[in-house]
């Protein structure tokens, strides 16, 4: 006991032993963020676990626990795809992080994909950024296998890709061999692609306005053109 002007203090001991219990109490509490991450790992791996014995894959090679084959990236090229075949089968399945993929190399099981079973395997995963800019798989690249596709290829067939409007294109086609001839001249010699594609450029689109091809006046005013626009761009 240590006396001091009238106060009654206790003795060290005892007040070390009274706050012992409470800092032993903060240090098993555990924070709410902490709490959540615990139950949430819990709940993925009963839940991951059984579903994963469920999903049967194709053969392949085994990888880690959270990237799974991404690390063979730089060995997925048509040789390295050949090599997996040999050791695994024509069907070999790939798990690059939480996306599963399935490597077809053999005619047969390719026939089977894309031939017999090609309604189950027609429609194609879309992120965020083409649902928007398809406006909601609005299109024939992107769209979902129904009704809605079939109509589009219908109106792609007749009226895009029909035999008059392929012949219509002649006219492009031709700027366009003109151009490759242009370049197999210059064989040997640097060519300078930015102009050979913007007089390409300049000439179907003055063909489709005009319906001929542009003369020496209207060339050289389109260079102009070019001119100022680069120099506008530079400033």
């Amino acid at each position: 006991m240590q006396p001091c002007n009238g106060y009654c203090l206790l003795p060290q001991e005892s007040h070390c032993a009274k706050h012992k219990p409470m800092d032993s109490l903060q240090s098993l509490q555990i924070s709410p963020m902490l709490f959540f991450i615990l139950v949430s790992l819990s709940v993925s791996i009963i839940v991951l676990i059984p579903m994963r014995k469920k999903l049967p894959y194709p053969p392949g090679p085994r990888g880690y626990p959270i990237i799974g084959n991404m690390g063979m990236m730089d060995q997925l090229t048509h040789r390295g795809l050949a090599r997996l075949s040999r050791q695994y089968g024509g069907l070999c399945h790939l798990q690059m992080r939480g996306l599963h993929v399935v490597v077809v190399s053999t005619p047969e099981i390719a026939r089977e994909v894309l031939q017999v079973q090609d309604i189950v395997f027609a429609n194609r995963p879309a992120n965020v950024a083409i649902v928007y800019l398809t406006y909601d798989r609005a299109d024939l690249g992107c769209a979902n296998y129904g009704s809605f596709w079939c109509q589009m290829r219908k109106v792609c067939v007749m009226k895009l890709f029909s035999r008059k409007r392929a012949e219509s294109w002649a006219s492009v086609r031709d700027e366009v061999e003109f151009i490759i001839r242009q370049v197999l001249k210059k064989t040997g010699e640097p060519v300078n692609i930015g102009e050979l594609v913007f007089a390409l450029t300049r000439s179907i689109t003055y063909k489709a306005a005009f319906g001929s091809s542009p003369n020496e006046g209207a060339r050289r005013v389109c260079v102009n053109f070019a001119r100022i626009f680069k120099a506008f761009w530079s400033l």
